[in-house]
């Protein structure tokens, strides 16, 4: 088997080599690919990527890049296009998430047990390490909304660490373009009855001024998809 590891970067010069080489550093159960999707940064991160490209020596090392500025879903769904893995998860360009702590998501579909694993952030700590207290509120909010509306009994919707087997993505028709993502996928498994399990993850997050892209309006965006995929037949 196989996982495709996606990093979808935008204006991510500050981190992208280090965490490029954390996520090349991490003893994976299996085989992998990583496919990092530039999504037309205007700092330099295109020219770290080409960088690493040129000096990848084991043929594991992807880089596409968007002609212009499309957000974090679409250029997720770029790299899905071109992965070649029977598992997927997603790794964002900073330092929020380890990867060190993917192969122990990964086990239990390698295993058979499960199709669907996620890193929950609240699991392992009440209110995570760095989480501003209004994307507090919002991830518990969201989550909470979720499991009301598909009946779930999730802790950690948002998350970005959502490690699903490829054979599952493909029948999703996911079509989200920026951070709903999220609400999207999770939404779409829900309603195919696809069983999820959460294991815990740290959790380390930044500030606006290091480079957090989400913003609130993106709330309001994850909270009509709820609806709307509620709704829909």
């Amino acid at each position: 088997m196989k996982l495709s590891i996606i990093i979808p970067a935008y204006n991510e010069a500050r981190t992208i080599e280090e965490i490029v080489a954390r996520v090349l550093a991490v003893a994976y159960p299996l085989d992998y690919e990583l496919i990092i999707v530039d999504d037309h940064s205007k700092d330099g991160t295109d020219t770290i990527l080409a960088q690493i490209r040129a000096q990848d020596k084991s043929g594991r090392v992807t880089v596409l890049r968007n002609p212009v500025n499309q957000g974090k879903g679409y250029s997720i769904q770029k790299g899905l296009e071109v992965a070649q893995g029977d598992i997927a998860v997603v790794q964002d360009a900073d330092f929020e998430y380890d990867p060190s702590e993917i192969p122990k998501l990964v086990e239990p579909i390698l295993k058979g047990e499960k199709d669907v694993v996620y890193g929950s952030r609240f699991l392992s700590a009440r209110r995570p390490s760095g989480m501003a207290f209004p994307n507090y509120i919002a991830n518990v909010f969201l989550t909470a909304f979720t499991n009301v509306l598909f009946g779930s009994r999730l802790t950690d919707m948002e998350t970005c660490y959502k490690v699903v087997r490829m054979s599952v993505l493909r029948t999703l028709e996911l079509n989200s373009s920026r951070f709903d993502f999220e609400p999207e996928i999770t939404t779409k498994l829900l309603k195919k009855k696809v069983a999820i399990l959460e294991l815990p993850i740290s959790y380390h997050g930044r500030t606006s001024s290091e480079g957090k892209k989400i913003k609130a309006r993106d709330f309001f965006i994850a909270l009509r998809v709820l609806l709307k995929n509620r709704l829909e037949a």
